[in-house]
């Protein structure tokens, strides 16, 4: 396992069990979410949540935003973006 993927995943148990003084906002947990599933799947398949599926809408936007992105590029943004969060 890499530095990065042994980092990311840190990150993601940190985010995950909610501990310390980082708390994300909503928009913040929504990035978090659409780094993760960038990073563990790759590009967003499926189709887009009905519009009363507020919350599955809006986690399908959010990932769909990164279609592109490398696997990689989304650990080192989801570890970056902790850094920040954590200050």
């Amino acid at each position: 396992m890499s530095d990065l993927e042994t980092r990311f995943n840190e990150a993601v148990d940190f985010i995950q069990k909610g501990e310390g003084d980082a708390r994300p906002s909503n928009e913040q947990k929504l990035e978090f979410y659409a780094l993760y599933k960038q990073a563990t799947e790759g590009d967003v398949s499926g189709k887009r949540p009905g519009m009363m599926d507020f919350v599955g809408r809006a986690k399908f936007d959010a990932w769909e935003k990164l279609k592109g992105m490398s696997r990689e590029e989304a650990m080192q943004r989801y570890v970056d973006r902790l850094e920040e969060l954590r200050g």
